[in-house]
């Protein structure tokens, strides 16, 4: 296990930008709230705008003197994501930090997104790849900036494969979120190679926050969520608080480095310090990560402007 890591190691964030979706429950919140308590104005962005303002509340009222502004963002509606891109880039501020964090899991029967897309892979990772293009520019205009994509350790899973993205033949609901969350981490490889090649100085990173019961297991049957809630609080499991740190981890710490992948480092990764962890196997498939970027483009009719090299 490593040396301990908390939010007290957290450099300061002072005159940075950060924008964290999902950021009314969960780890979300907690990410949101850290960041901005160590100096970082915050957006604090969810699908229902009541929740984003009484959350942006409650952290301030946990943390006077944090910057936190709420905003409207639906990472399973094209259209909402892009009228968020609109808006921060009338502002015309650079953002230094993304935290793609905003997610769902284990739906019982497949649904879709107002865009026809299977809803577990729309929230998880189409959106995310749609808002990280579109606020590229923004990103790019910052001094260091990071783009932070949370995973999950079951990226690793037999189920996590990407020859049925969107379940259209057989749907399995962790089938489903296995397959968004292995796509985030393909995501930011590539995310990484691309931005390499490019010149581009932007930090992605893949993180998963190990086991803890959030917001996220609200759709599982009754039986699996009291289930969920012994093992997870009692057994194998840590508070939310601890789960996010591998987020802030891989948001804030100068170690953190390029292309990694970064979760807790205790018995099993379900909790413990942050630090590098395995990434999955099929995390090495290059031309895999180039369809799915492909694949995501087409779908959601985003293309990352990258600028151009001198010389």
């Amino acid at each position: 296990m490593h040396r301990s890591w908390s939010t007290e190691d957290m450099p300061a964030q002072q005159g940075r930008l950060a924008v964290v979706t999902g950021a009314t429950g969960g780890i979300g919140y907690v990410t949101a709230r850290e960041l901005a308590r160590a100096g970082a104005e915050v957006l604090v962005t969810g699908r229902d705008a009541g929740r984003a303002r009484r959350a942006a509340e409650r952290m301030a009222a946990e943390a006077p003197g944090v910057r936190v502004r709420p905003d409207l963002l639906d990472l399973a509606d094209l259209a909402s994501v892009a009228g968020f891109a609109q808006r921060m880039e009338h502002a015309g501020r650079p953002v230094d930090l993304l935290v793609n964090n905003a997610g769902v899991m284990a739906i019982r029967h497949r649904e879709t997104s107002k865009d026809g897309f299977e809803l577990t892979f729309a929230t998880n990772h189409l959106g995310h790849f749609a808002l990280t293009g579109r606020l590229l520019p923004l990103l790019l205009a910052a001094r260091a900036p990071r783009v932070v994509t949370v995973s999950a350790s079951l990226a690793r899973s037999p189920m996590a494969e990407l020859s049925d993205p969107q379940s259209t033949h057989r749907y399995h609901p962790m089938a489903a979120y296995a397959k968004s969350k292995l796509a985030g981490v393909l995501f930011t490889l590539e995310l990484q190679r691309r931005a390499d090649a490019a010149g581009a100085a932007l930090a992605c990173v893949a993180v998963h926050p190990g086991t803890s019961l959030t917001g996220l297991q609200r759709h599982a049957p009754a039986v699996l969520r009291a289930l969920a809630r012994l093992a997870l609080n009692r057994l194998i499991g840590q508070p939310v608080e601890q789960a996010a740190l591998p987020v802030l981890y891989g948001a804030t710490a100068p170690q953190a480095e390029p292309g990694g992948f970064y979760g807790p480092t205790g018995r099993f990764e379900a909790r413990g310090a942050p630090g590098p962890v395995e990434l999955p196997l099929l995390a090495g498939d290059a031309e895999l990560a180039r369809n799915l970027w492909e694949t995501s483009e087409r779908l959601t009719h985003v293309r990352y402007r990258w600028p151009q090299r001198e010389g």
